[in-house]
């Protein structure tokens, strides 16, 4: 869910900027899954931009706080969001925490680094939201530790059904700072992409694993 129109569509102009995600309807990329795609998000790129990275950070903590008022901690879901959530936990003056994939297969073998107090209360921070299964398994595994999910906030969502039903199915409320809709109207309206460009990334978006360039 977009809480902010205007902060979607300013979010959308930053990350084409920095080329945090590429659009490439001509010359698709190859995802990690096999799949075929005329877009490549990589946010962790907003880290070495401090303006963007500020912004991100304090529309981050301005939606938090609206939503839910002043978590106990915010945790970060490795390895993506693991710097800008540590950026949001610093502004808001927050304890911080990550959840890895999977707990280590040594030392004290965690799967959440950090210090967690049973039943506090959580916002997670994801940078970038696909299917929502793998942000969806650090909050199983921060809810296996008794915290108390307030929610869970990312900076880009493509949009997926698969990632709407998974989250409605796990009880999860998510909201995003930008969506693939603001993506491609501020792409279009900015000249990044032309008309037939757009319909490209919007048919792609429809049947994802089966489009073919």
């Amino acid at each position: 869910m977009i809480l902010n129109k205007e902060t979607a569509i300013k979010t959308a102009e930053l990350l084409l900027q920095i080329k945090a995600i590429k659009l490439e309807p001509q010359q698709p990329f190859t995802w990690a899954s096999g799949w075929k795609s005329p877009i490549y998000c990589d946010n962790r790129i907003i880290l070495s931009y401090p303006p963007i990275r500020n912004f991100v950070r304090e529309h981050f903590a301005r939606q938090i706080e609206e939503l839910y008022g002043k978590p106990d901690v915010i945790a970060g879901v490795a390895t993506g969001a693991i710097g800008i959530g540590m950026l949001v936990a610093e502004y808001m003056n927050l304890p911080f925490i990550y959840v890895r994939p999977e707990a280590k297969g040594h030392g004290r073998k965690n799967q959440i680094e950090g210090i967690l107090e049973n039943g506090q209360s959580v916002v997670v921070i994801e940078d970038l939201i696909s299917t929502g299964n793998s942000s969806l398994n650090a909050v199983k595994a921060l809810k296996e530790a008794n915290a108390n999910i307030k929610g869970m906030l990312a900076i880009f969502s493509y949009g997926f059904q698969v990632a709407e039903d998974n989250f409605t199915e796990s009880g999860i409320e998510l909201h995003t700072l930008s969506n693939y809709e603001h993506l491609i109207d501020t792409a279009l309206k900015t000249n990044y992409i032309n008309a037939s460009e757009a319909g490209t990334l919007k048919s792609w978006r429809q049947d994802p694993s089966n489009w073919k360039p």
